[in-house]
Order: C-alpha cells, then structure tokens, then sequence
C-alpha cells in the first residue's frame, strides 16, 4: 500500500510541478485579470500535495487527501469592503454590471438588469459594507425593503447575485451547491427572435434558430397593436396615429402615452379581419419550423382580457407554448378569465418582485389564485437567486411550472442558469441576446465547459460562485470611457445613521 503511495506521490509532484508552472505564466500573462490572478492565487495557497504528506499514516494521508475543505480563504472572516459598478452612467449594457469586492481580495459580480438605474444597487453600498457576504439570506433580508416591482428590484437582486459568486468562490463550490444542489447538467433555453417589423425575416430567423444555433424551442413575437394594417384594429390610430397622445414618458411621472396605460384602458380591439392575419402568420411560422417546436408568443399590444381571450382562441389550433404577458400580472381576476378560455397556457411574471410583498402582492398571490399556467420569473427583478428558487418551489408545489426570463448580460444569464439547475420545478431558459455582437464574450468560463452548446446552457461542474469572470478587454471596449472601468464610489459611502426599520 506505501508503495502505491509512493508511486502516486511521486506522480502527483511532476503533474504539480507542470500546473506550477501553467499557474505562474498565467499570473505573469498581462490579460489576466485581477479576480482569476487572486483566485489563482488563493488555490495555490491552499493546494495541499500527496508528496507533502509520506510522513502521515496511511490512514491519516487517505482522509486528508479525501477531504474537499476549501483552503483558498476563511469564510467567517470575509467582509464586505467596496460595491461599484463596471461603468458609471447609461447607455450601455456594461452599466448593469456591478461588483462587490471583499477584505480577502476575492470579488462577486451581479447585474442589476437592463433598464435600471443604477442608483437602485449603489443606494446599498452603505446598507452592506462590514457584513459577511456569506450570510447571504440574512444580508437579503436586510436590504428587501429596498427593492419593488420591475426594474426596482435590480439593485437588491444585483448585490445576492454578488454575494452568491463570492461565497461559491470563498467555498470553492459553484452556487447550485449552496443552494441545494442540482437535478440537471444543463439547461434548455428558447431563443427569443423579435419581429423586426418584418414577418418573412422573422420566419428566416426562427428557422436559423433551429437548423444552425441548435434551438429546441423558439419564441416569436405577435404584434398587434402598433404595427397593424388597415382595418385589422379598432382605436389604434388613436394611440399610433398622427396626433397620437405622447405624453411624459413614465420615468419622468407621465401617464398619457400608450405605453403608460395598463391594458385594460386602451380599448383597442381585433377585429375579425385581425384575427385572419394573426392566424395566417402563426401558420406560416408553424409550417416552417414544424410541429415538434414549442413556440412562445410576446408583445401583443396594450388590450384588455376580452381582445386577449378572442386572440389565444384564434391561435389555439397552432398548439403554441404559451402567451406572455397578455395583461398586467397583478390583474389575477382576469388573468384566470383568459386561462379558463383558452387552450393555450398564460405566462408572466418577469416584473414582479419576491414570493411575497407589501406592495400589490408578489408571486404567491397569483400562484396561490392559480392565475397562470406557467409563472415566468426574471431573477434580477425578482430578488436574486434564491428568491428566485423559492418563488420556483412554491409554484412547483402548486403544480406550475417555472420559466425563467432574462434580458440582460450574461453575468445575469449565468445567475438564472445556478436557479434553473438547482430547481426541480424549472421549464426553460430565455436567451435574448442570440444575435447579439460580443454578448458570450463578456464573460469567459472559469469551469472546463463553454456558455451554451447547441441551444443548452452548460451548468459550471467545476468552478466556483457562478463559474465566469469579467472578460475585461471586451467590456472595455464597450465603454464610452474605458479608464474608469469599476472606478471608486466613495460617494456612496456610508451617510451616516439611518432609522430603516419598517415598524416602530
């Protein structure tokens, strides 16, 4: 058996010798940028060598070789030091991209989603620093309050998102780990295909989305309002004519624009002309892409539940996955008034935040109303990963499947992939940004796996926290300014004593 040993030692020192050398010229390399250096760093550190261990019994060498401690840092001891933002200001997707840094040099990366200000995650930075990443519910719950529905939840879901990878890293296990584990390898995602404006190109995307990128399932949108021909719409003019109410746009506190009303008070209707050309493209995508796919369907227009129960009638036949977004998600009368009369299953929930909340309720009153045939959560809204997890458990539990939405950076896209491995209930995986120039490499795999493989996410099996870091020269140069690439927030720093407790 020591001879064995010996034998396996002396093998283990040359392959240590040989990654030795591998870990110094990637340390040396000028490309490598500081979260891998440090990381490296760290595992050198904590590296124990069979060679290092022919003094201990073999017992004693057999369970210290077995053990799967993590020596690259003390979780216990990790402090919050720094949050900041990987571009100040908008018009990019670099500026959702926020992170969190620590006492042990080891960094977590969240994204606040697209559409967010970034004030949403910066406002935090007083509420975490000290704290230990690592308690990550108890931090969650301290910073709640702070989030809403929408694009509100962006800074809290962006800061758990942060502290999941950094923990995942101070543990040298990946997030699904933390989070209860794994019950699949991969992830199916639907390829998100907008219409352009054009159905024919439509058509030509979806069918490369299938036979070229790989896709098992597909989604397409069906405009009507907006985008309609003659005599297809009733009072669209009035929202998209000539003199058309423009308004203040919400942001700026302006309730006349069309895109401000909920639905239900636009009073925009199909008619049966309308109803004939919604059917006709749905057929001329089905006859292209076959009866096998599972096809959703977005962005109808702003009507009301009548309009949107003649419109999931008239495409029954077509056997399509789901209708999303029909009306707002908190109308859950009429949204079990369309699920009782159509075929087709009524998907949303992409702007709704936490399983429950104060304000207009959250994911447990519509589940709980069984409201929806499917629930549609995006994680950078809803409150992190594992909100995002329980919301999906609860749903499991009351017979509803979970798919999970995200429109944003793959730092996002990566955080939904840990949620969807670790949640037994999950269906499928948006991916939005398929045509995107440089969207995959703004992020490289820490793990042995690349980001997707013909249409499925690949869950990172060996890699901590999230599995990715920060492709740096990508993302600088899709800066305005690439010089204050995460520059310092000290104006964020804390402002002194604040009373945020919710109750007296």
């Amino acid at each position: 058996m020591k001879t064995i040993l010996k034998q396996i030692a002396e093998k283990t020192k040359q392959e240590e010798r040989a990654e030795r050398a591998a870990v110094v010229a990637e340390l040396n390399n000028p490309s490598t940028s500081n979260d891998r250096r440090n990381f490296l760093k760290k595992a050198a550190l904590g590296g124990v060598a069979l060679g290092g261990l022919m003094h201990l019994s073999v017992e004693d060498t057999i369970a210290q070789t077995t053990r799967s401690v993590s020596r690259a840092s003390s979780p216990t001891d990790l402090r919050i030091t720094d949050l900041r933002v990987a571009e100040k200001g908008y018009g990019s997707m670099v500026n959702r991209i926020i992170r969190i840094d620590t006492n042990q040099g080891i960094s977590g990366i969240g994204d606040i989603r697209d559409g967010t200000d970034q004030r949403f995650a910066l406002f935090l930075k007083s509420k975490i620093v000290g704290l230990n990443p690592c308690n990550v519910e108890m931090l969650f719950k301290i910073i709640r309050q702070f989030g809403g529905h929408g694009r509100m939840g962006g800074g809290v879901s962006a800061v758990e998102t942060a502290c999941w990878d950094i923990c995942g890293k101070a543990y040298g296990v990946p997030v699904w780990q933390l989070i209860g584990g794994r019950y699949r390898d991969r992830i199916r995602c639907y390829a998100d295909t907008p219409d352009g404006g054009d159905p024919a190109t439509q058509r030509r995307r979806l069918l490369e989305r299938l036979t070229i990128q790989k896709f098992t399932w597909l989604k397409m949108d069906l405009r009507v309002a907006g985008a309609a021909q003659d005599g297809t719409l009733v009072n669209n003019n009035f929202w998209f004519g000539e003199n058309a109410p423009r308004g203040r746009s919400f942001g700026e506190g302006g309730y006349d624009a069309y895109s401000n009303k909920d639905h239900q008070f636009t009073q925009i209707q199909i008619t049966e002309k309308g109803l004939e050309e919604i059917q006709k493209r749905v057929e001329e995508v089905r006859n292209v892409v076959g009866t096998e796919v599972p096809i959703s369907t977005d962005h109808f227009g702003y009507m009301d539940s009548n309009q949107m129960i003649r419109l999931g009638r008239a495409v029954d036949k077509y056997r399509l996955a789901w209708l999303e977004d029909t009306i707002p998600w908190y109308n859950y009368e009429q949204l079990k008034d369309i699920k009782r009369a159509i075929e087709t299953p009524v998907c949303t929930g992409e702007d709704i935040y936490m399983l429950t909340n104060s304000y207009m309720g959250g994911f447990k009153g519509m589940i709980d109303a069984q409201a929806v045939d499917i629930i549609h959560p995006d994680g950078m809204s809803a409150g992190g990963i594992l909100e995002t997890k329980k919301i999906t458990d609860y749903a499991e539990a009351a017979g509803i499947p979970a798919a999970f939405h995200t429109n944003s950076t793959p730092v996002a896209w990566m955080a939904h992939v840990h949620c969807a491995a670790a949640s037994e209930g999950f269906l499928v995986l948006e991916h939005h940004h398929v045509d995107t120039e440089n969207w995959e490499n703004m992020v490289k795999m820490t793990g042995s796996k690349p980001l997707l493989t013909d249409g499925f996410a690949n869950v990172p099996l060996d890699a901590p926290g999230l599995g990715i870091e920060l492709n740096d020269d990508v993302i600088k140069g899709m800066m305005r300014d690439s010089s204050k690439y995460f520059e310092p927030t000290p104006e964020w720093d804390n402002p002194g004593r604040t009373y945020d407790k919710l109750w007296i």
